[in-house]
This record gives structure tokens, sequence and C-alpha cells, in this order.
């Protein structure tokens, strides 16, 4: 899908949210320090964090934090653990909006592991999004927070008329800095009969700081989406769900926090399936692919423990909390505004990683998943046709300053050094519309697909795994950008697919909306059981290792079957370089 000019259909109809998740994964790379620690300078242009797809129903919702909301007047009240809460109606459905999950992190909790939710007395409204986590704006992105106490959750519960219990699928939204779970409107999912839950959790350095002897270090956000699922599997049954199959399910960053789960000790037995968008567990990062400028890392997401360490020292040097004894610098870090904190540049952006070599995450996720030490649950694991082209848009063409001959070498030279003239030979630009889109396959092919594959492999050889690749070219994107640039099937572009948008329904084809109905009907009954399989849908083979070529289920509006993963991002050709 190309970028509309300024003042286009395309600028009309965009929310801002979708402008605002485009844009974010470009912060999380750019903005990061490297392995010791040491912040690298952002690429021009670059505005919040991780990516998802557009996330919100309008741009005076993005603006104002609100998210969809009910039709109805009335509500059904159920009881949880901590009492009792008032939804609102919409449709068939019932929406419970900002239930809090665990106690406010903040004062003398700031970054501590979750702790249990109070409880109240009387019935507490849920018909209104609770706060967002502490979050910084963006040109692309005008929403902020300095709330600490946001710790929700929000449950939308399928028709009256679905079988009960239904199956339960959590969803970890992306973005990694920005964004919340009330921003994903689950009545789409919950139309094929599944309660679905979206969670906020802590994000930047509120999730990722890491000081010597702090319980929690470098995975405070992580554990925070253990304690909802560990939440849903108590309360699930309030709502008609079967906390005996929760699906957790999330995009991009929140993908990766998945993988995470996975290897994570403290995540067993929290879910029995497990669907991965877009995910990053075991994607590096090649030298330049985020920007000029930016470091090659050997992982996109995972950092060491010291090395999580080694980003809080340098990014928290400015507020004057220094001290040879990390409890005083703890305390003194604690005793902080929100907003004083948030003002340190790109503080947020920096922590979006995960610390391993800690108990949350003993081992690098990337290396158990490959050694199959992971936890046992079916795996629905892709990615988008053309995952690059987002950034590369973003970074170039899509904002007037089209990429060259001249830069398209020399990115080549920065990735791949002496292999930089067999990696031109393999994607000449003259075989693309432009060197643009020539960078963006390369990394397309190089990074994510690669990547994606690795862990669909490492997957399928010890748990049932489906994997798919989102192929729709022309899925509706929303920024009102200045320049043209064919965006294809972009990162997260398959999330209005799965979730309601009120701005890109109005844009979907006949086939577009029937591609939507099958996804998110393949989403339904692999939360059921395990497998997307299911009457009346195309047959979607597993992915076995041992096949050649494993079975990639593409997604299209046109077609929906077998694709040739392997040979589409020319992985052997990858395969014979570092």
């Amino acid at each position: 899908m190309r970028a509309g000019r300024e003042g286009g259909s395309a600028g009309r109809l965009r929310t801002v949210a979708a402008a605002a998740t485009l844009a974010a994964a470009l912060m999380a790379a750019s903005a990061a320090p490297g392995p010791a620690g040491a912040p690298e300078r952002t690429a021009p242009g670059r505005t919040a964090s991780d990516r998802t797809a557009p996330d919100r129903t309008a741009s005076d919702r993005a603006v104002t934090g609100a998210p969809y909301g009910g039709t109805g007047s009335g509500g059904e009240v159920v009881r949880i653990e901590t009492g009792l809460v008032r939804g609102v109606r919409s449709g068939g459905h019932t929406l419970f909006h900002g239930i809090p999950y665990a106690a406010p992190p903040e004062g003398a909790y700031r970054w501590t592991p979750p702790r249990p939710a109070a409880r109240w007395s009387g019935v507490r409204d849920a018909t209104k999004p609770g706060p967002l986590c502490p979050q910084v704006p963006s040109s692309y992105a005008p929403i902020a927070s300095e709330e600490e106490d946001c710790l929700v959750l929000n449950v939308t519960t399928p028709p009256g008329s679905a079988r009960r219990p239904a199956p339960v699928l959590v969803w970890i939204h992306g973005d990694g800095a920005v964004g919340g779970g009330a921003f994903f409107d689950g009545r789409r999912l919950a139309a094929q009969g599944l309660v679905v839950v979206t969670v906020n959790y802590r994000m930047g350095v509120f999730g990722g700081l890491a000081l010597p002897g702090l319980e929690g270090s470098g995975t405070f956000g992580l554990q925070d989406q253990q304690a909802a699922l560990a939440w849903v599997r108590r309360n699930a049954a309030a709502f008609g769900g079967d906390p005996g199959n929760v699906t957790v399910a999330g995009v991009s960053f929140g993908a990766a926090a998945i993988a995470g789960h996975l290897t994570s000790p403290g995540a067993r037995n929290l879910f029995d399936r497990a669907v991965m968008a877009s995910g990053e567990g075991m994607l590096d990062m090649p030298a330049g692919a985020m920007g000029p400028g930016v470091p090659g890392y050997p992982w996109y997401v995972w950092r060491t423990d010291r090395e999580m360490r080694g980003i809080t020292t340098e990014m928290t040097a400015s507020l004057g909390c220094a001290h040879r004894d990390p409890a005083r610098t703890l305390s003194c870090l604690r005793a902080l505004p929100v907003k004083r904190i948030l003002q340190v540049p790109h503080i947020m952006n920096a922590f979006q990683a995960f610390g391993y070599g800690t108990p949350a995450l003993p081992q690098l996720p990337a290396d158990a998943l490959r050694e199959g030490r992971f936890h046992r649950v079916p795996v629905l694991s892709g990615a988008t046709r053309d995952e690059h082209r987002t950034f590369v848009g973003m970074l170039y063409d899509a904002v007037g300053r089209p990429m060259t001959e001249a830069d398209y070498r020399e990115a080549l030279r920065t990735a791949f050094g002496r292999d930089a003239e067999r990696v031109r030979a393999a994607y000449p630009s003259d075989a693309f519309p432009s060197p643009g889109l020539a960078w963006a396959t390369v990394v397309t092919d190089r990074m994510w697909a690669r990547g994606t594959e690795a862990q669909n492999r490492a997957l399928g050889r010890h748990v049932p795994t489906y994997a798919y690749e989102f192929a729709d070219r022309d899925a509706p994107m929303f920024l009102p950008l200045p320049g043209e640039f064919d965006f294809g099937a972009y990162h997260s572009g398959d999330l209005p697919y799965l979730f309601e948008d009120e701005k890109a329904e109005p844009l979907f084809t006949p086939a577009q909306r029937e591609l939507a109905a099958t996804m998110t009907a393949y989403w339904a009954a692999f939360a059921r059981s395990g497998d997307p399989n299911a009457p009346g849908l195309p047959r979607w083979a597993p992915y076995r290792p041992g096949d050649r070529p494993p079975h990639t289920q593409s997604l299209a509006p046109d077609r929906i079957g077998p694709v040739d993963y392997h040979r589409e991002h020319r992985l052997d050709f990858w395969s014979r370089l570092p």
C-alpha cells in the first residue's frame, strides 16, 4: 500500500495511533545504548519505540487516550477475586475496562515485582478505560501518561449465544515504550467465541531498569504480563471464560515477550497455547538495518543483565542519583517524579529489551528455544511478507528523501562488509522499483525471514507449530507522508484484520473483509484446540522442519495456501552468509 501525500485520502483517513506505531520501532534500536551501555545517536526522523499496527480507532481517541467503548447504557456485573465490576454492553458483547490485576508500582514499589491488587467494596465501574502506563508523546503519537497506577486489563466477552466456557485469548501489545491494552478492540475476535483480554504493562525504563541486587532487574514488564496471565487463570470463569484454556498472543515486542515467557520459569502453567506475530525472539540486527549509525547487535531484544545495568547507568546519569551504593541510587530514583524521569531523552526507548541471566530469564531465550528448553505448548507463528518496508519507508522515501543508489551501496557495506558485493549481486537495485525497496527486501529476508524461520524451526521440532505469512500487499495504510513508497504487506499490517479498526474497515475490499473473517476464524480455532483448522476454512498443514519445504500458510485476499517461504526469501543464500 502506497503512502499518500499530505492531504490525500490516506492522510485524511489515517489515525494518529497508526502513524505512531509505524514509526515506533525505529526508535527501539536507534536510541538504545550499545552493549557497553553507551548511547548511540538517533537517526533523523525517528519518534517512538517498537511497532504495532493501527491500534486505535480514531485520531481524536489517540490524542485523548480514549479507546473503543460500548454502545449500550447498561452493563453486566460480575464478581472477581477483588470485588464486583460493572462492564458496558456493546452489541452482543460486554466490555470491562481498567480492571486492576496488580497493585500500583509506585513510591517504594516502583521497580519491584508486581504485587496483588487490593480488594474494593461496592461495585467498581469498569465502563471506561483505565490509565496508560508512563510514556512520552512523539510527533506521530501525541499521547502521554505519568500515571503509575496503570497495571490494568480489559475484557471483551463473546456474544451471549457463544458456547461457555469460552477459550481465552490474552493480547500483549507491541511498541515496547508506548501504547496500552485498551487501544485494541477485541470484538472481532470475541465474535468468534473467545473471551479477549488486553493488558497494560510497565514499559521503557519503568519495565526494564536494572541495578545490582534489585529483584526483577530488567524484566518488570515481563513479570507484569505474567501477573496478568495468572490473574486470567484465577478470574476467567467470571466472564464465561475457560481458565484451563488460555492462549497468549502478541505482536512485535509483545511477541518477543512471549518468546521470553516460553522460556521463563515464572510463566510455567500460565498459558496453554501461544501466538507470535512478527516475533523478534530469534532476530539479530545487522549494522545499519534500523538506520545510518545504528550498530549491529547479536540479538534484537535480548541483553545480558550486565548490559541492562550499563544502560541504566548511562540513561540515569543526568538524574542526580548516581551513588556507589545501588540501594541509595534506587532510593533516589524512586523519589523522583515520573515527569522528571521521562524528561531524559530516549530513556523510554533505551530500555526496549529484556535482561537475561536473571531469575525471570535464566538463559538467553533464543538459545533456550533452539535447545528445546521451553514450555511445551502449541504455537502459531508468522510474519508479514514485507516486514522491513515500514522502516525503510519512514527513514527514506516516504518522508521525502528517497534512498539513492549510493545510499544503498553504503547500507550494504555497513551491514555486510566484505560480503556487500555478493548481496548486491543477489539483490541488484535495478531489479526493484527503487533502491529503497531493494534495501527493504534485503533486510526483510536477512533479518526478519531468517529469524522467523529459525524460530519456527526451533519450535516445530518439539511442539505443534503452525507457520504463516501475511501477504496482503494492499493492506490499509494511514500515514500522511510527503513521499511515495509502496509499503506492501508491512510490519504488523495484519492487525486490523484481527482487531476492529474504524478507519481500516471502510478501506477494506470485499476480499479483504473475507480475509479478516478467515484470519479471525483461524486464530479462534487455534485458541480452542491448538489447531487453526476448522470446517469451512482452507486447510492449514503444520510446520514440520523435516518437510521440504516446511508448510507456511500464505494469507492474502486472493489466495490462502502454502508458500515456499524459504525460497521466497532466499534463505539458502542467507544461510551461506554470517
